[in-house]
Order: C-alpha cells, then structure tokens, then sequence
C-alpha cells in the first residue's frame, strides 16, 4: 500500500484517475451487489442531490455566492421530466389527457403541455431552461452588484415564489404534484432491471459531473472565480468584469440542478412543491457546508451522508433527526467552516506534529589538512 501511494504521488495524474476508478468500482460494483432494490433506490435518489450539491460548490464554495433558491432549477428539471412522462403514459393508453386531469375535470391539454410530449424537445428544455433562466436572473443581479445576504434573500424568495404559484395550479398536479409514472422512455418503471438502470444513470452523470467541476476548478476561469470570491473590486481594476464570472458559475450550477431534478422524477415516482420549495434548497446547502464547500468531494460527500442520515435516523428517531440536523450545522458553521472535508489536514498536521524528531546525525570529525612544502629546482 505504501508503495503505491508513493508511485501516485510520482505520477499526480494518476491520483484522480485512481479516485474515479475506485468510485465507478463502488457504484457500478458493489452498490448493485450489496443493496437490496430498495436501499439501491436510494442511493440513486441521493446521487441526485449529490448532483446539485456540485453545482452549490462551485457556486458557493468557488465563487463565494450563497444560492439558496437551487430547487427553482431542481424543480424545472423535474417538472418537465414529470409532464413528459404523463403525456407519454396517457398516449400509450390512448387517453388525450393525462389521468389526473381526467379526475381534477380538465378535459383539454394546456398548451404549454404539448411541447413535452416529443422526447428530444423534453430533454433540450431540461437541458436549457434552467440555465437560461438562471442566465437572466444573474445578469439582473449581478450586473446591478447584488451580493451577499441580499442575493441569498433573493435566490430564496425566488423558491418560495415557484413553490406558491405550482401549488395554486391544478393543470401540473397542484400541491399533490405528478405521481404514478408507468414508463421512462418506453422502459417499464415496475422492472427491477430498469429501475437498476436509472441507477447507473445516476451514477454515471454524477461522475462526469464531479470531472467537469474538478476540470472548472483547474482551469484560469477557476482561478478567476476564486479571486472574484476573495478579491472582486481587485478583479474589476485587472480589466475583468466579476459579473460575467459569477454567471457563468451561476449558470453551470443551475443546469447541473435541472438534470439533478430530471433524473430524480422518475426515480422517486413522484414531483410535488414541496420538493422544490424553500425547504429543500436549504437542505441543499447544509450538506454542501457540512461536507465541505470549498473542496470537490466534500459536497458530493456531504449531501450523500446527510441525505442517508435523515433517511436512517428518522426512521428511528422521527423527531430527532431536525435538531440534530440543525446542532451538526452550528457545529460545522461555527467550529469546522472547512467542512468534515477539513478535518483531514488538521488530523493530518496533529499527527505529524506528534510524531518523534528524527535524532541529530553525528558530525563527522573534520579532517586535518596538511600543508606540504614543495620544493621547486
């Protein structure tokens, strides 16, 4: 073990190439080998939240912006997974309308449903929608100078907004929201083997996500979001303008978002309000602070533990899990601002610290040098 850690550290690009090959092992491995069905479901359900964690990291941890409204983007994603999965349902069984519009007495499609119901156009706007809405909502924001506690205010009043006016509207589901999904794409939800797959689909986007952040971070744009974060009228007076670095981070963590919600819909079964409300967008953010905001892993880490936390512990302990919750991120927020991501360089340091002085080598004694005279004839 020591020799190989030793020839990854003469070889640095080999470390995450390493780190990637261990993490597909676990999740295309030993995850499906260990997990019953139903725990495996989960993971993929928390591999989604992981997904919009990265985002929040770069975002937050980069880029110094506290996004509290991430389930506008969540939600987006979802909805518009949801709405195509309805509609495709409701043309497989000859239906003009899907079933819960039948039952709320909506006998006419809305408008707005029918683009959804073409495959390439559902996807293209969960790949778009989000970002674009979050293209125009932080050139309004951060072309005026917004920042800080003003444009976390902002962010989450804009989830609540989206929360309040989804529950008002009986023509996506109300504060019910879209359930009982039969098909995603033509696979049949009901077959293990398919839901195994949206499993790996999970895992799969998380990876690729997790090296295109890793590749953000290491790029001059990286570098550049880091000094807006710690240095932004510096930036300005360097001729760059911090409102377009900040988003471009803005936009990447909405879009990560949207497909984070798309691939969530179907593998819960079911999009409310509640799912996209204020509520969970700080449920977002508190694995990202708990894990690490500022490193790559820690916020994939953060929201996969504390997902599979609430999900343990309530289970047990209905009516803990909230303090318990909230007393782990006072800790971290007043004690750990790196995160649990930060415990290792200072257990790190403690234990070289700890570890005995090498003893002093001996000086050879110096050696007597001797002038010899030299006669010249």
């Amino acid at each position: 073990m020591t020799a190989l850690t030793e020839r990854l550290r003469a070889y640095p690009r080999l470390t995450p190439l390493a780190g990637f090959a261990v993490a597909a092992i676990l999740l295309f491995a030993v995850a499906p080998a260990v997990l019953s069905d139903f725990r495996l479901n989960l993971l993929a359900k928390f591999l989604c939240f992981a997904i919009v964690a990265a985002g929040i990291g770069l975002a937050w941890g980069r880029g110094g912006m506290l996004t509290l409204g991430q389930g506008v983007f969540f939600g987006i994603g979802a909805y518009i997974m949801a709405m195509h999965m309805q509609l495709a349902d409701a043309t497989r069984l000859g239906n003009d309308v899907p079933e819960f519009m039948e039952i709320s007495g909506i006998s006419e499609l809305p408008a707005f449903w029918e683009p959804f119901a073409a495959a390439p156009v559902a996807i293209l706007a969960i790949l778009v929608l989000p970002a674009l809405v979050a293209a125009v909502l932080g050139y309004g924001v951060f072309k005026r100078r917004v920042r800080g506690a003003y444009f976390a205010i902002l962010s989450q009043a804009l989830a609540a907004a989206l929360a309040i006016l989804l529950t008002g509207q009986q023509a996506i589901g109300g504060f019910t929201g879209l359930s009982d999904f039969r098909a995603f794409f033509g696979f049949k939800l009901s077959d293990p083997a398919n839901r195994q797959m949206l499993f790996f689909i999970a895992a799969g986007t998380l990876l690729l996500v997790v090296a295109l952040i890793r590749q953000l971070n290491r790029s001059r744009y990286g570098e550049l979001l880091v000094a807006v974060r710690d240095a932004e009228e510096r930036v300005r007076f360097l001729g760059y303008d911090p409102a377009n670095i900040k988003i471009v981070a803005y936009v990447v963590a909405a879009f990560l978002a949207g497909i984070a919600g798309a691939l969530f819909t179907p593998i819960v079964g079911i999009i409310s309000p509640a799912d996209i409300g204020v509520v969970p967008s700080i449920a977002f953010l508190i694995g990202v602070a708990i894990g690490g905001r500022t490193t790559l892993l820690g916020p994939v880490l953060g929201a996969i533990g504390v997902a599979w936390a609430q999900t343990s512990l309530s289970e047990s302990f209905p009516s803990g899990w909230t303090y318990l919750q909230g007393v782990l991120f006072i800790v971290v927020v007043g004690f750990i601002p790196a995160g649990l991501a930060g415990l290792w360089p200072l257990f790190r340091g403690w234990w070289q610290s700890r570890k005995p002085e090498p003893a002093p080598v001996p000086a050879e004694p110096a050696a007597v040098v001797t002038e010899e005279k030299v006669q010249v004839r």
